[in-house]
């Protein structure tokens, strides 16, 4: 059981390491990898084939033109999350490419990176009753978070 985040570049990995730290906070193993699906689609498909007889969710990171996640989803049953960095450059239009997905095809589509670490967790969680438990954990302690952040401001009023 293991996450698989594919980078369409490099330049996608600041935005993916912070998958990867909640992925490892909740103690599931993850693999970075680096493939293009522009450019070279074929070590995509190795990647894929790779992983794919595992138990895997995969989160694909790619902007702009977002090919990566729509190819991935593609070729695999395993589950696919979009996660695609947000660029000011096109006002935000780019998601579209995550969004509008041919018949067939159909990455879940995760803004924000600790969200779709989130969502791949939950995932795997279903055959995992120790997964579950650990991800519970960590959304009561983001609740303990607001509930004191509420009663700091109120014992300040």
């Amino acid at each position: 059981m293991k996450v698989i985040i594919i980078m369409g570049s490099k330049g996608d990995l600041e935005w993916s390491k912070k998958a990867a730290l909640l992925l490892e906070e909740l103690g599931i193993p993850m693999v970075m990898r680096i493939a293009s699906a522009h450019k070279v689609p074929l070590k995509v498909l190795e990647i894929i084939k790779e992983y794919e007889t595992e138990e895997v969710v995969f989160i694909t990171v790619a902007g702009r033109s977002n090919a990566l996640s729509a190819f991935v989803d593609a070729q695999t049953a395993r589950p696919v999350i979009a996660c695609p960095p947000y660029s000011d450059k096109f006002g935000g239009a780019d998601i579209f490419s995550s969004l509008r997905m041919p018949s067939g095809v159909c990455p879940l589509v995760v803004l924000e990176p600790e969200q779709a670490a989130l969502a791949a967790a939950k995932i795997l969680a279903l055959k995992d009753n120790e997964l579950a438990r650990r991800i519970k954990k960590y959304q009561d302690h983001k609740k303990t978070i607001i509930e004191n952040d509420d009663q700091a401001l109120t014992n300040n009023q």
